[in-house]
């Protein structure tokens, strides 16, 4: 016989008190932290505990029964179901206070360093549709809300290859295999969303099988979309050929697509056989136009293909990168290198004001599109190296090409790899500019550096409104010992 747990309690009328971390709020019981998402401080609520822990619980509201005065009205239809965007019933002005504290929390909490006063952070320039980039997933059975379930008449749903069923859409938040329809985001140009919704409408009509990712057996498989302040448009589609005659299918597709949005600039598609969505390691076909759309920075033009890391807020880009721009304090007699460099956005836009810029990635394709940066903007100062930090960066790599008086960083959310950072503490440039998308990890990288340098600027930036996120740049400077 299975043991059957008692039900989690259903706690009534409590004062939600504090934003947490990851878009959460919390409120106090019994001595313990009550995490909460989709609400705001000052909500009076009934929550069902959902998880116990020995510090800490987590829940999910049952009923709102009073809303807190900062509360904003969402502008999002799916907000509270996608996930993608858990701030937007906090105002603007909330949501960066927010982050400020977010980023002096953890640089303090994690650190444990000595820090200078921090600088305000820079709120976005746009607050909707300021992404230039989205992924969709495709389904070929939709999650359904418990609201939409109980008002559902009786039916037969859920069945194989009933095409009622087939979704394309966000995930689910920690579920790898359930998708959620969205009809419209309010993240990007409005164009992504009459393409999404064509090609499903399209797909259901000619019949074509939409993904299942337990059986790995389906037709459309995903959807990743651009677009860029030149006015292009990147679309690319992942497919799963399975049977006889899907690539013809496919193909049918394409060109439907291609037909009613002639505004798409560069169509690409690929057959991913892999377990997995990621395309990073496949060859993909051009359908229609370039591989590539550019993206502008001042008077500087960036080549940006569907494998390239771009920063997704285009305008905002700008922002943070005269950050480490200025933060670098270059005289035109500098080496700079450029870690974790991308399409080579942050080396070409201080190339100028440098001797030489020296940029590595991991990527092949981004660097490729980061030497074609430098010629496109007439740039003949950059070098660039493709393969893994922590083995490109060393002291062989660096007594061949010379020590650098500054060294500028954005690595992933994971941080630096150790290695990488004695790399840096032994090539002792007297400037490190640090740009970080996570500040726990950037917390965690400047104690493995502080004895040898030292904190002297932070200032956050605001790269995704209405979510948790936060960039931040920091500053450090050598030691006098």
């Amino acid at each position: 016989m299975t043991r059957k747990h008692k039900p989690f309690p259903i706690l009534e009328n409590v004062l939600i008190e504090a934003i947490a971390a990851e878009g959460k709020c919390l409120f106090h019981y019994e001595d313990k932290v009550v995490f909460v998402s989709f609400c705001v401080p000052g909500d009076i609520v009934d929550v069902q505990i959902t998880k116990k822990k020995h510090s800490f619980m987590e829940g999910r509201i049952v009923r709102i029964v009073q809303y807190s005065k900062v509360r904003e009205t969402p502008m999002c239809v799916h907000f509270g179901i996608c996930g993608g965007c858990k701030w937007q019933n906090l105002p603007y002005e909330e949501q960066l206070k927010a982050k400020q504290q977010q980023v002096f929390d953890q640089l303090t909490r994690i650190g444990k360093i000595a820090l200078p006063e921090f600088n305000p952070i820079m709120g976005s320039v746009k607050t909707k549709e300021y992404r230039n980039k989205l992924e969709f997933g495709c389904a070929n059975k939709r999650w359904y809300t418990k609201e939409e379930i109980e008002a559902m008449p009786p039916r037969e749903a859920g069945k194989e290859g009933n095409l009622n069923e087939s979704a394309i859409g966000f995930h689910i938040t920690g579920a790898f295999d359930k998708i959620y329809p969205i009809e419209k985001c309010l993240l990007m140009d409005d164009l992504h969303n009459q393409i999404r919704n064509e090609i499903s409408r399209y797909a259901k009509a000619q019949g074509m099988s939409f993904y299942d990712i337990r059986a790995q057996h389906g037709l459309l498989r995903g959807l990743m979309m651009r677009n860029s302040n030149t006015g292009e448009f990147m679309l690319l589609v992942q497919f799963h050929y399975d049977e006889e005659g899907d690539e013809q299918r496919a193909q049918s597709l394409l060109r439907h697509v291609a037909d009613r949005f002639p505004q798409i600039t560069s169509l690409i598609y690929v057959d991913n056989q892999k377990g997995n969505d990621t395309f990073g390691d496949l060859e993909l076909t051009t359908f229609k136009g370039t591989d590539f759309i550019y993206e502008t920075m001042e008077d500087l033009k960036f080549k940006v293909g569907p494998k390239s890391f771009y920063q997704t807020n285009t305008e905002q880009a700008y922002h943070l990168y005269s950050v480490p721009r200025k933060f670098a304090a270059l005289t035109g007699e500098e080496l700079v290198y450029d870690l974790y460099t991308g399409t080579g956005t942050i080396a070409n836009f201080v190339a100028r004001r440098a001797r030489r810029v020296i940029g590595i990635e991991y990527v092949p394709e981004a660097i490729e599109d980061a030497k074609e940066n430098s010629k496109v903007n007439n740039i003949a100062n950059t070098l660039f190296y493709a393969g893994d930090m922590k083995n490109i960066l060393t002291d062989g790599f660096i007594a061949e090409h010379g020590r650098p008086d500054v060294i500028i960083t954005d690595p992933p959310r994971a941080g630096m790899h150790p290695d990488v950072v004695r790399v840096i503490l032994n090539a002792a440039p007297g400037r490190i500019v640090y740009v970080s998308c996570n500040p726990a990890t950037q917390a965690r990288d400047l104690q493995l550096m502080d004895t040898a340098y030292k904190v002297t600027a932070v200032q956050p930036v605001d790269m995704f409104p209405h979510t948790p996120h936060v960039e931040n740049v920091v500053l450090l400077e050598k030691r006098d010992n």
